[in-house]
Order: C-alpha cells, then structure tokens, then sequence
C-alpha cells in the first residue's frame, strides 16, 4: 500500500512538471524514474538483480531502437534534398499558391506516416517559406497546415511517431498490422478517412490564395541513397511480422542497423563531420522516453492502472459507446496541452483493461485513445512537437504565433479528424 501511493505520488509530480515546465519535462521524467526505481528498491526487490530485471523489463528497448534508427535515416533523407527535389514538382504543377500549399501539406502528411513528425516539418517547412517569401505573403497558415498534417498521418503507421510505437510495443503489433488486423482494417485507415475529412477543412482556409505561382529554382539532389534506406526499412519491416509475430525485437533491429548505415553514408560525405552526426541524435528524447518507460511500469508493477480501470467502470457503467467516446474526447483535451508521450504510456494499460473487464476488443479503446491522443495536439501551439518546432521557426523569421491564431485551423481540422476516425474505429472494432 505504501509503496502503490509513493509510486501514484511520484507520478503525479512528474507529470504536474512535464506539464508546466515543458522544456525541462525530460528532468521531471528523469527525476521521477530515479524516484521509483529508489522505491521499486526499497520495496519491490529484495536483490540488486531483482531491481536491474526491473528496469530492463519496463524499458521498451524496440521502441527504442525503431525510434533512433528512424530519426538517423530521416536526418540522410533531409541532407539528401529529395524531399525538396518532389516539392519543387508539387510547387511547379500547382495552378496557385493554395493549390501549392495544399500539395505540401499532403507531401508532408504522407511523409510523416514514415518518417518522425518533426523531421518531416523541418524537411518541408523551409520549402513552404521560400515559396511565401517570393509571393510576399505571410507563411503562417502556411506551417501550420504542415504541422498539424503531419501530426495526423503519424498516427497512421507503427514508425511514424512515438505513440504509435509505444502502442505497437504495448500491444504487440508489427507494420503490417497498422493495415490489417485480425482481418479488419487497421488504424492506418481510420486515420485515412479521418485525413480526407481534414483536408477539405485545410482546402476551405487556403483557396483563397489565388494569386498564380512564380517560377522556382529545382533542387540538386545530393543522393538517392538515403531514399533508399527509407524503402528498405519500409519493407524490412513489412516481412519482420513472419520472424517476429509479437514485435518483440525485430524492429528495433532493423531501424538501428539502417540507422548504422545512414551514419556511415554521413560519414563518407565531406560535408558533414562526426559532430554533426553527434548533433542528429536527439539525446533529450530518447533519455525522456526511457524515464517514462520506467515511471508507467511502476505503476503497473503497483497495480494502479488497474484501479483507475475500476474507478471508470464503477462511474461510468457499461456502455462501451459512452466509455469509448470519454476516452477519446477527453484524450484530445489533455493531448492539446500537454506531452502526448506520458498520457498514452498510461493510459495504453488502463484502456485494456477496461476492453478485457468489458469483453470488447481491446483494441476499440486502445485505437480510440491513440486518436484523440495524437490528433489532440493539433489544437494548439504547445500541443504536439511539431507544432513546437513550426512555431519556433516562424519566430526565427519574423513571425509570432499566437494561441487563437493556431486554433483557428488547428480546432476545425482536429474536429473533423477526430470524428470520422474514431466513428471508423467504433463501427470497425465495437
């Protein structure tokens, strides 16, 4: 009993300073999974292994390892300027400047359902800017369309952002099973329908651009080698399923041994020096997910999550309808101002329970929460990483963004994100 209430305690206190202090939140996490390991020692394991077993155990080591072997590919894949090199032909096509917009933001939404949500802001975001710079207009509805289109087909795939990767892990589903799941379709194509939905809510802020196109200059692509990582992960990961059915470990190895490989082709370029590939490797997250890892399976080793799932119950009765739509509406009003990384790690245990306590598919409420918790954070500034690092770059050139003028495209186009794909989830898995 003491030890589940520290361990609730330490939780609440970490999650209360990721929460206010956004840019310290990896030492609130690191601090608090100091705290429950010095717990989980004093209370839970009676041998220096007992504690280690711990720790190795709550770490999800393929998440991990699928998320740096990602971010190093998606580094090669920005230096090797063929992204850049596609949106020129988008741009070229493009009748107008919000055709042209609209063009991106779809390029950036299909990126980002293979690559990591902010690299596929900082591949895209500056094309978006030259092009607003040579029509002398402002980029700000330009990004934020990049941002939160990006937020939203990085639910779609297992290597696209770090929730689905903590749902794979969590759950056990590999690549394929984001497509077809037990011969249903998967979450990729609630996300879809929830995108076309979206995007007519995108087309409705943009067509009033109307002014036509000047001529750009085309990108010179550097290689193509880093293109092709990204198609060998993709399909590396599709077969993993046939070796490793309980995605246990396959993934992660794949993703880091291509993330070697992207290294090594860094290294073989001149322009760029073993400092710089140091740079690329994003310490802070890898350090904040590992902590949250740590802090989540104390409190499922304290049987919590358990309690929460019987406090839901006990409240809101039996009706899956009415408990489904709780958990992804009110996942949207949390992810909207706070770190969707802590809140799905949590809740991930809670809302299976809840599917095994109620004798519903579990994966009804895991889907259910994985969207409102993603798509949530496209409501505001704060709300999601991408929109954070869009936002950054905008005050770099000049332009500050504030709350209302980020929700006035970011609350219409997560409404109807949220209400087409979490109908398509009801009506596939209830």
């Amino acid at each position: 009993m003491i030890y589940s209430l520290s361990v609730l305690l330490v939780f609440a206190f970490s999650y209360l300073g990721i929460m206010i202090f956004a840019k310290k939140k990896t030492f609130f996490a690191g601090a608090g999974a100091f705290c429950v390991i010095i717990l989980t020692g004093l209370f839970n394991a009676s041998s220096a292994g007992d504690l280690l077993q711990f720790i190795i155990r709550s770490i999800n080591w393929n998440v991990l390892g699928i998320f740096l072997g990602t971010l190093l590919i998606a580094e090669a894949f920005i230096a090797s300027r063929v992204p850049a090199l596609i949106a020129h032909h988008l741009v070229a096509r493009s009748k107008n400047i919000g055709t042209a917009i609209l063009l991106i933001c779809l390029m950036a939404s299909l990126l980002s359902a293979f690559v990591e949500n902010v690299a596929t802001v900082l591949i895209v975001a500056p094309i978006a800017l030259a092009i607003a710079e040579k029509q002398r207009i402002s980029p700000v509805p330009f990004l934020i369309g990049i941002a939160i289109s990006s937020n939203l087909q990085g639910t779609a795939t297992l290597i696209g952002d770090p929730p689905s990767m903590i749902l794979a892990g969590y759950m056990g589903l590999n690549f394929n099973q984001f497509f077809v799941l037990r011969g249903k379709p998967g979450i990729f194509f609630a996300v879809q329908v929830g995108a076309v939905a979206s995007f007519f809510v995108l087309n409705a802020f943009f067509r009033g651009f109307k002014d036509p196109i000047h001529e750009h200059e085309q990108e010179e692509v550097k290689s193509w080698f880093p293109t092709s990582l990204i198609i060998l992960m993709i399909f590396l990961l599709a077969i993993s399923s046939f070796f490793d059915p309980n995605f246990s470990y396959m993934g992660g190895i794949i993703c880091m041994v291509l993330g070697v490989i992207a290294i090594l082709w860094f290294l073989s370029r001149k322009e760029f020096r073993k400092r710089d590939i140091l740079r690329m490797v994003d310490f802070d997250t890898l350090i904040f997910l590992s902590a949250i890892f740590l802090l989540v399976g104390s409190l499922i080793r304290a049987g919590i999550m358990e309690g929460i799932a019987e406090l839901v119950l006990t409240y809101m009765g039996k009706n899956s309808f009415i408990i489904y739509n709780f958990i992804v509406w009110f996942s949207v009003l949390v992810s909207a101002f706070v770190d969707n990384v802590p809140y799905i790690t949590a809740m991930i245990p809670v809302t299976r329970i809840i599917g095994e306590r109620m004798h519903v598919s579990p994966y009804l409420f895991v889907f259910g929460l994985l969207i409102g918790a993603c798509l949530g954070g496209n409501i505001t500034p704060i709300g999601a990483s991408a929109n954070v690092v869009s936002v950054s770059i905008l005050r770099k050139s000049g332009y500050h963004v504030g709350m209302k003028e980020f929700a006035r495209i970011g609350i219409p186009f997560t409404v109807s994100a949220v209400i087409v794909s979490s109908l398509f989830v009801w009506f596939t898995w209830r």
